[in-house]
């Protein structure tokens, strides 16, 4: 039994080991991005990324904990303008800064995490024109501490965990953009129909009055 732990040990300090020496040699900078096609204006799209009261209609952390608390503070759409957040475990608390926001082009913004543990990273959004749609690009970028850099590249796949919100997301926000279109659309429609029946309508009456007065006129 002694020679059991003895060898055990001896394995957990060579794990150990080779995580704090490969560590020093892998990269502690980690890209993230998913993309997305959405039929719709790039006005409408950039206006649910533009502002962070919008971002929460599709945010794909809010059904994680629907009681998460949340605040803006500044001038919303504007850099400089801050997203406050404080939820359960699963989605932790922090901060969002937008640091640049190029109109329907690109947008910057500057994430602060406070729990469960205190890191940075930058987020960012891309609209790139693609015939009648949009493609958005949402990325993530940042810098893990050591040694979890090499604990994350051996042990945890991070693209996975990053997909699954990221995905969700970017199909909540197409299924939003798309729905207002169609919703625009219906109502524009709705419009024209009524405008262009109430000016038939308009039309007739003069007619309809000049023939009343010629039926008067000839005794009829």
């Amino acid at each position: 039994m002694k020679n059991f732990f003895r060898v055990l040990g001896i394995v957990v300090l060579l794990v150990v080991a080779f995580i704090l020496i490969s560590g020093i040699f892998i990269s502690r900078a980690y890209h993230f991005e998913r993309s997305t096609v959405i039929h719709a204006p790039k006005e409408e799209v950039w206006k649910n990324i533009s502002l962070f009261a919008n971002i929460e209609k599709w945010d794909p952390w809010k059904a994680k904990d629907p009681g998460m608390r949340r605040s803006i503070s500044g001038t919303d759409g504007t850099p400089g303008a801050v997203y406050s957040w404080e939820g359960n475990d699963e989605v932790g608390s922090g901060s969002q800064t937008y640091t640049r926001l190029q109109p329907y082009e690109h947008i910057m913004i500057d994430i602060a995490f406070v729990k469960p543990f205190k890191s940075k990273a930058k987020a960012f959004y891309h609209l790139q024109q693609q015939g009648d749609a949009v493609r958005l690009t949402w990325g993530f970028d940042c810098k893990m501490p050591y040694p979890m850099n090499a604990i994350s590249y051996f042990f945890i796949d991070m693209d996975d965990r990053m997909d699954k919100d990221f995905s969700t997301g970017l199909a909540n926000l197409k299924k939003l953009c798309e729905s207002n279109v169609q919703l625009t659309a219906k109502a524009i429609h709705q419009a024209v129909t009524k405008t262009g029946s109430h000016f038939r309508k308009s039309a007739r009456r003069p007619a309809i009055a000049k023939f009343s007065e010629q039926c008067v006129s000839r005794g009829f």
